[in-house]
C-alpha cells in the first residue's frame, strides 16, 4: 500500500465542520489567503492534527527547504509542506477545519484525492478554497470574486456581492479541488480577493477583515474582525498621507481610477504590463 501523503496525528471531534483551505504561492497575493488562515488559527486557538508529507507533494528544487545556519552550524531545516488545524467556533456555530500549506508542486490529483478522503472522514460537507491576486484595483476597494458548485451557493455569494468569475488561463490547486469535490458530493466554493499592485510589501488588513466577515456568513460561525479593521484604519491613514504628499503615487491612483475594470479576473494571470511600473508602497512606509 502506498504511503499516505497526509499524515494524521489524531482525528478531532467536530460538529458540522466547514473546511477552509489556503495555499502559499501563486494564488496568495499580499498573503491574503495564508493570512486569513493564520488569523483563524490564532483567533480560535486551533489545534494542529495532521501534516503533509513533503516528499509526497513537493519538488525541492522549486520549493527549497529553508535553513537556519549560525556560526557555521546548521540549526534548523524546514521543508515545504503544511498542516491541518481544527477549531471549535462555539455559540452554536459549525466548527472549522483549516488547511494552511504551501501549494503542492507534485501529484495534484493524488493530493486532492487524499484531501477529500480526509474531508469524508471528518464529515465535512462544504469546502472553501481561498486565493488572492494582483489586479488594477485601489486600496479602498474590497472586491472578491468566486465560483460555486451549486446554484444555492452561487445565490449566497451574489447576496454578499461576490462577483462571478469569468476566466480562461493557468490554474492553481484550487481548481482541482473545485473540479473533483462536487464529483464526490461536496459543496465547493473558491473565493479570490483582488489586491492593488502598489500595496506589495504590506498587509491589506481591510481585505482580510472583509474576507473574514464573508467566511463567517457562509460558514454560519462568529468571527470578530474589529482587530483587523483597526489595523487597517491605521495603515490606511498612512497610505492616504503618502498619496497626498507624493505626486508619483497620486498619478498612479488617478490612472487606476480611470482605467480599472472592477472585479476583472485579469489579475489571475499574475502579469503586469511591460510598460507599467509597480510601486512597492513599503518603500515609502519604511524609507531607508
Amino acid at each position: 500500500m502506498a504511503a499516505k501523503g497526509i499524515q494524521i496525528e489524531e482525528f478531532p471531534r467536530l460538529t458540522r465542520p466547514l473546511l477552509i483551505a489556503s495555499f502559499e504561492g501563486w494564488g496568495n497575493a499580499l498573503n491574503i489567503s495564508s493570512g486569513m488562515a493564520s488569523y483563524l488559527i490564532r483567533y480560535y486557538k486551533a489545534h494542529h492534527f495532521a501534516k503533509l508529507d513533503p516528499d509526497a507533494f513537493y519538488r525541492y528544487d522549486e520549493s527549497r527547504p529553508i535553513v537556519i545556519i549560525e556560526e557555521g552550524a546548521l540549526k534548523d531545516l524546514t521543508p515545504p509542506g503544511g498542516g491541518f488545524y481544527s477549531a471549535r467556533t462555539g455559540a452554536g456555530g459549525g466548527d472549522l477545519v483549516i488547511l494552511k500549506a504551501d501549494e503542492p508542486s507534485l501529484r495534484w490529483f493524488h493530493f486532492v484525492d487524499e484531501f477529500l478522503d480526509l474531508c469524508e472522514t471528518l464529515e465535512v460537507k462544504t469546502v472553501i478554497t481561498l486565493g488572492s491576486m494582483y489586479d488594477n484595483v485601489l486600496h479602498s476597494d474590497r472586491i472578491i470574486s468566486g465560483i460555486a458548485s451549486s446554484e444555492e451557493l452561487a445565490i449566497k455569494l451574489k447576496q454578499k456581492k461576490v462577483q462571478a468569475i469569468d476566466y480562461q488561463g493557468p490554474s492553481a490547486i484550487h481548481s482541482i479541488i473545485q473540479s473533483e469535490g462536487p464529483r464526490r458530493g461536496f459543496q465547493c466554493m473558491s473565493l479570490w480577493c483582488h489586491c492593488p499592485y502598489y500595496l506589495q510589501g504590506t498587509i491589506h488588513f481591510g481585505m482580510l477583515a472583509h474576507l473574514g466577515s464573508l467566511l463567517s456568513f457562509l460558514g454560519e460561525f462568529e468571527l470578530n474582525t474589529q482587530e483587523l479593521e483597526a489595523s487597517w484604519g491605521k495603515l490606511n491613514d498612512q497610505i492616504q498621507e503618502l498619496i497626498n504628499n507624493n505626486p508619483e503615487l497620486q498619478n498612479m491612483i488617478k490612472k487606476l481610477r480611470k482605467d480599472k475594470v472592477r472585479g476583472s479576473a485579469a489579475g489571475l494571470k499574475g502579469n503586469v504590463k511591460k510598460d507599467e511600473k509597480v510601486i512597492d508602497i513599503q518603500e515609502f512606509l519604511d524609507p531607508k
